[in-house]
């Protein structure tokens, strides 16, 4: 258990100090691409509808992944990044597109993403069992711009958190320690008394952890990753309420039902 003392520090050892009380659970973040909204298979349907084929989503994936990259290190300003992601990705494709066509592409893929995003079954459930346990939450999110708060407040979500860290609009991103200590910051935490989950083992689980939050994978596809000592594992955020009990144990702090 987290922060549990260990058999070293039992018995007279223990004389004269102070009990041990486990520590507070004051904030819960949660990323939100794959961990709150199934943005993949959103994202594959739309990409499919306007392409015509069923295999390129890794492609699009690794040239987004560089111009966001590219965003949140000031190389790139966000109202043109879209356009630029769109031509890099079909000339990939050997097809050479000027800035217009890219738009147009781009503004039917995002109106074809708001069609198809869809929120993951134990997503609500989660977010109403922490709220009732008065942990306060942020949604932590490496994307660029500020549609995540749109499709937050879109899917009914916004309500629930009390801050939304962009990496695009901070200029750094997971798993820097930076953006982790900013949010504990914000929201008037220690590193210690919050938890970050995400769907990313490195950036999200193994990020936090290493910036002194608790960290917990969230592995919807049961994979055989080896995971890193010091980060929990859930396979469902059904599972969160529970591993939060344990790990924390604060009176005050309802069992999940």
């Amino acid at each position: 258990m987290l922060g549990s003392p260990t058999a070293s520090h039992t018995g007279s050892e223990l004389d004269g100090c102070a009990p041990w009380t486990p520590p507070e659970l004051r904030l819960v973040c949660l990323d939100i691409d794959d961990t709150l909204i199934d943005f993949s298979a959103a994202g594959r349907r739309s990409l499919e509808r306007l392409v015509g084929r069923t295999d390129l989503w890794p492609l699009w994936e690794r040239v987004t992944d560089e111009h966001v990259s590219r965003v949140v290190a000031g190389e790139l300003e966000y109202a043109t990044m879209h356009a630029r992601r769109t031509r890099a990705f079909l000339a990939e494709l050997g097809v050479a597109v000027q800035r217009p066509e890219a738009e147009e592409f781009e503004a039917r893929r995002k109106e074809l993403l708001r069609a198809n995003w869809r929120l993951f079954d134990d997503v609500l459930p989660c977010l109403e069992w922490l709220t009732a346990a008065g942990v306060r939450l942020a949604a932590v999110t490496n994307a660029s711009g500020d549609h995540q708060r749109d499709k937050l407040d879109g899917l009914g979500l916004g309500r629930f958190f009390d801050h939304v860290a962009i990496a695009g609009e901070m200029g750094v991103a997971k798993p820097d320690p930076v953006m982790f200590h900013d949010v504990c910051s914000t929201l008037g935490c220690d590193p210690a008394q919050a938890v970050h989950v995400g769907d990313k083992l490195r950036t999200d689980a193994a990020g936090a952890r290493d910036a002194g939050l608790v960290g917990v994978w969230l592995d919807r596809s049961g994979s055989a990753a080896v995971v890193p000592s010091g980060v929990h594992v859930v396979a469902s955020l059904a599972q969160l309420p529970e591993l939060l009990v344990s790990e924390f144990a604060r009176v005050g702090v309802p069992s999940p039902r």
